[in-house]
Protein backbone atom coordinates (compact mmCIF):
# COMPACT_ATOMS: atom_id res chain seq x y z
CA UNK A 1 0.00 0.00 0.00
CA UNK A 2 1.05 3.57 -0.70
CA UNK A 3 0.18 6.51 1.57
CA UNK A 4 0.26 10.30 1.33
CA UNK A 5 -0.19 12.49 4.39
CA UNK A 6 -1.09 16.04 3.44
CA UNK A 7 0.69 17.37 6.55
CA UNK A 8 3.96 16.37 4.89
CA UNK A 9 3.26 19.07 2.30
CA UNK A 10 0.87 21.48 4.04
CA UNK A 11 1.64 22.12 7.74
CA UNK A 12 -1.40 21.53 9.92
CA UNK A 13 -3.29 19.56 7.27
CA UNK A 14 -4.78 16.24 8.39
CA UNK A 15 -6.01 14.60 5.18
CA UNK A 16 -4.54 11.18 4.31
CA UNK A 17 -4.87 9.06 1.17
CA UNK A 18 -3.95 5.42 0.88
CA UNK A 19 -4.22 3.10 -2.12
CA UNK A 20 -2.54 0.15 -3.78
CA UNK A 21 -0.72 2.30 -6.33
CA UNK A 22 1.12 5.59 -6.35
CA UNK A 23 -1.01 6.74 -9.28
CA UNK A 24 -4.21 6.28 -7.28
CA UNK A 25 -2.78 8.12 -4.28
CA UNK A 26 -1.82 11.03 -6.55
CA UNK A 27 -5.29 11.02 -8.13
CA UNK A 28 -6.92 11.19 -4.70
CA UNK A 29 -4.58 13.95 -3.55
CA UNK A 30 -5.32 16.03 -6.67
CA UNK A 31 -9.06 15.45 -6.20
CA UNK A 32 -8.71 16.63 -2.60
CA UNK A 33 -6.89 19.79 -3.69
CA UNK A 34 -9.65 20.57 -6.17
CA UNK A 35 -12.60 19.70 -3.95
CA UNK A 36 -11.50 20.93 -0.52
CA UNK A 37 -9.02 23.65 -1.42
CA UNK A 38 -10.61 25.07 -4.57
CA UNK A 39 -7.59 24.49 -6.79
CA UNK A 40 -8.73 24.62 -10.42
CA UNK A 41 -5.33 23.71 -11.80
CA UNK A 42 -2.77 21.53 -10.09
CA UNK A 43 0.65 22.29 -11.50
CA UNK A 44 3.07 19.49 -12.43
CA UNK A 45 5.42 20.78 -9.70
CA UNK A 46 2.75 20.12 -7.08
CA UNK A 47 2.20 16.60 -8.39
CA UNK A 48 5.95 15.97 -8.12
CA UNK A 49 5.93 17.27 -4.53
CA UNK A 50 3.07 14.88 -3.71
CA UNK A 51 4.93 11.94 -5.30
CA UNK A 52 8.07 12.74 -3.29
CA UNK A 53 6.06 12.39 -0.07
CA UNK A 54 4.31 9.08 -0.80
CA UNK A 55 5.40 6.32 1.54
CA UNK A 56 4.71 2.62 1.94
CA UNK A 57 2.06 1.87 4.57
CA UNK A 58 0.43 -0.92 6.50
CA UNK A 59 -2.49 -2.43 4.55
CA UNK A 60 -4.62 -2.56 7.71
CA UNK A 61 -4.97 1.24 7.85
CA UNK A 62 -8.00 3.04 6.39
CA UNK A 63 -7.92 3.72 2.65
CA UNK A 64 -8.77 7.43 2.79
CA UNK A 65 -9.10 9.49 5.95
CA UNK A 66 -10.46 12.96 6.60
CA UNK A 67 -10.05 14.61 9.98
Amino acid sequence: MKRFESASLIPGATWVAQADSEAEVVRRAVENLRRLHGEDQVRPEMIERIKERITDSDASEARTLHS
